[in-house]
């Protein structure tokens, strides 16, 4: 009976201070103050000849804004989380002419953007279970 006591007290102990640092875990701290570097693009690594002036970026900041790269332009629009949802405005950009195409397909996919998926060392931008895209924090 001692035994069986002192289990369920261990059980106890490790599933509340383990529901503590999930709670801790604020998915708007976790997509700010990095700068997410595209990855993979609808499931498939990068093509470099796709992105000749550069990698696609984004950058959450407080307020819901939203700043980042097509990989030859630059943007400054907004986001918005409800939950797991989210919604990725690009706002405005500037108008070069991109060589590679990539740029239309990055802007296609951050169009279909409806919900993410985002730790430490990865953000992933979905539709529904979808993967449309996946991010890695830029070295430091």
């Amino acid at each position: 009976m001692k035994k069986l006591s002192s289990i369920l007290v261990l059980t106890l102990v490790l599933s509340f201070s383990s529901c503590s640092s999930v709670g801790n875990l604020n998915p708007l701290s976790l997509l700010t103050g990095n700068n997410w570097m595209l990855n993979s693009l609808m499931g498939k690594a990068l093509d470099p000849a796709k992105f000749l002036s550069g990698i696609p970026s984004l950058n959450f900041l407080d307020g819901g804004k939203l700043t980042g790269s097509t990989g030859c332009n630059d943007f400054n629009g907004a986001f918005k989380l409800d939950g797991k949802g989210i919604n990725l405005d690009p706002g405005a950009m500037t108008k070069k002419a991109c060589q590679g195409g990539g740029e239309q397909d990055f802007l296609s996919a951050l169009g279909q953007v409806s919900n993410f998926k985002v730790n430490k060392d990865k953000l992933t931008l979905l539709d529904g279970a979808k993967e449309l895209m996946s991010f890695i924090p830029q070295a430091k």
